[in-house]
């Protein structure tokens, strides 16, 4: 199982330090030794460690949408994931 990391200043008025989160996912190493990434933008950050199962090459996290406006992590697997592209593409 990955681990992931997350961190907010719920008054949004502080930046999140990336080194801050880039120890809180490294604390997580043992979760999932094979590939990390953060990623921070104001007052949010998010950061995962992960396990390599499926999608090994292009499994990297966080990930975004094409203009970045919206960035997950995610530990598991979306098995209906034809039907939900079809579902956004159409809304």
């Amino acid at each position: 199982m990955c681990g992931i990391a997350g961190l907010f200043h719920i008054d949004g008025r502080r930046s999140i330090s990336p080194e801050v989160l880039a120890d809180m996912v490294a604390a997580l190493n043992h979760r999932g030794p094979d590939q990390s990434g953060i990623w921070t933008e104001g007052s949010v950050g998010l950061g995962s460690a992960r396990l390599n199962i499926i999608d090994l090459v292009t499994g990297r996290q966080p990930i975004h949408n094409e203009d970045k406006t919206i960035w997950v992590v995610l530990n598991g697997e979306i098995y209906n994931y034809p039907e939900l592209r079809r579902r956004l593409m159409s809304a």
